[in-house]
């Protein structure tokens, strides 16, 4: 099957993929855009997951200030070269992180960094919650599951909703910015201020 360019060139623009790529998910999916970019979204975890244990030791810091100058964020965003680093596509992804944190207020970047002891909190606080509302023993256990999710979605960076695009997580954004690339992305570290806020 013969694929329109202006397909291809839209296709691209939503994913980020290589031409030929996304030429060969719109052949195989008859032509149909959501289709074939949830089939490079697919491809493009399962490159991610090979990338993800080489090193990161290049990258760069994005600075944004908001409200005129009461917020400030500070995130380092690392790539495996110094030439994608100075690319603008990964600048670009650089910024639109340090403006998740600045609008979003995640305390951490991924679930396996949140302390032991704030997630058995909240373990707690949601067992103590379904029993005081009388939730039956048997559902108890998936109402912390889901409320522990929640929680996680709230304050981790990678699992909360992009800002621009809420069917979107911050992580989903990443693994595609690895499918771009051809490299290991990571979001390393950020810090928040608010003027005015003792640190914690």
């Amino acid at each position: 099957m013969a694929v329109a360019i202006e397909l291809v060139k839209q296709l691209r623009e939503l994913t980020g993929a290589g031409v030929k790529d996304c030429r060969d998910a719109l052949e195989a999916s008859g032509g149909d855009l959501e289709q074939a970019a949830a089939q490079l979204r697919e491809r493009g975890l399962a490159a991610a997951a090979k990338k993800s244990g080489r090193e990161t030791l290049n990258g760069v810091l994005d600075i944004y200030s908001h409200g005129d100058g009461r917020v400030g964020v500070m995130v380092e965003v690392n790539c495996e070269t110094d030439f994608v680093a100075r690319t603008k596509e990964f600048r670009t992804f650089a910024h639109e992180v340090a403006l998740q944190v600045a609008a979003a207020s995640p305390r951490w970047v991924r679930p396996e960094d949140v302390p032991a002891e704030v997630v058995e909190e909240e373990r707690a606080e949601a067992r103590r919650q379904a029993q005081a509302e009388g939730k039956p023993a048997a559902v108890i256990e998936q109402i912390i599951a889901g409320r522990l999710d929640k929680f996680l979605a709230e304050t981790c960076l990678l699992q909360q909703p992009y800002i621009r695009d809420e069917a979107r997580t911050l992580g989903e954004m990443l693994q595609e910015m690895i499918a771009t690339t051809g490299e290991n992305v990571t979001v390393r570290r950020f810090v928040r201020w608010t003027v005015g806020e003792e640190d914690s």
